[in-house]
């Protein structure tokens, strides 16, 4: 057994560190005597081992408290520090790109902030028989659906393929349906994939060309078309891929094409105005 000084001593943490994560519950002391003293033990030297691995990789205090709750030993630790590798990696690849682009800004001509214009129209869209992956995720799962789903479709799909999205804003979880419109009904053997007939529907439509990251700027148009003629628009909305990275290369995403489909209902004085037209 430990007093908190001599604990300090053999972990390697400070005694206001030792008394934080006493007040956040992550190390209490196994023993608390009349006048206060904490008193360690050799169970919680172990825990104290694994909390300082914890912070030097920048777990919060809420990720420890749940490691703590998962792990029971150094070795169960493994499967929570290599989901934790996996965000990093994430978040270099996510920063590596946020330096590309601020070095895109920071050259001479190209300080001003894009300005795409869009063309929009109003579409009717035909009813077409799909094979379809809808999940509840992160928008990076698509990479995984997206290569299982043309691998089910074994080339009878009958034009790029296209998400659609269910939910009405960005989310952390979101809805998405990942299809591809196909020329006859197929054998599917993955129990994730579906077959079914999406029914017409009319839309507004608008082509983006760029880089998916640029997207916003056409889904800015759609709305303030919308607005502006007193349009309701609708979910779920679609985005068909026209062109974009190759299942091996990701290619120039200055030459990807996107349609952005969005629904809609026309208000009362719209529906008023087409009926006297």
């Amino acid at each position: 057994m430990y007093k908190i000084g001599e604990f300090s001593k053999i972990t390697g943490l400070t005694v206001k560190a030792l008394r934080y994560y006493d007040e956040q519950e992550i190390l209490v002391p196994s023993i608390r005597c009349e006048n206060s003293y904490r008193i360690y033990s050799e169970q919680d030297f172990e825990k104290a081992r694994m909390i300082k691995l914890l912070r030097s990789f920048e777990f919060s205090i809420s990720e420890i408290k749940e490691v703590l709750s998962l792990c029971e030993s150094i070795d169960d630790l493994y499967y929570v520090l290599r989901e934790k590798q996996e965000r990093i990696k994430r978040n270099i690849k996510s920063e590596q790109k946020q330096i590309e682009e601020l070095e895109k800004h920071l050259s001479p001509g190209n300080r001003a902030l894009p300005k795409p214009s869009y063309e929009i129209t109003v579409k009717e869209v035909a009813a077409v028989h799909v094979a379809s992956i809808r999940f509840k995720g992160q928008y990076y799962d698509l990479d995984r659906y997206v290569p299982m789903l043309y691998k089910a479709v074994k080339g009878l799909n009958a034009g790029p393929h296209f998400n659609i999205y269910y939910d009405e804003a960005c989310t952390e979880e979101a809805d998405i349906e990942l299809c591809v419109s196909i020329r006859q009904s197929i054998s599917i053997l993955n129990s994730g994939i579906t077959q079914k007939k999406l029914h017409a529907l009319k839309a507004l439509s608008t082509v983006h060309r760029g880089p998916y990251e640029h997207l916003k700027y056409a889904y800015k148009a759609l709305f303030d078309y919308a607005a502006l003629h007193s349009l309701t628009l609708l979910t779920p909305s679609r985005e068909i891929y026209i062109h974009g990275p190759g299942m091996l290369f990701k290619g120039n995403p200055n030459n990807y094409q996107t349609e952005i489909l969005i629904p809609y209902s026309t208000t009362e004085s719209e529906k008023k105005n087409e009926k006297n037209n």
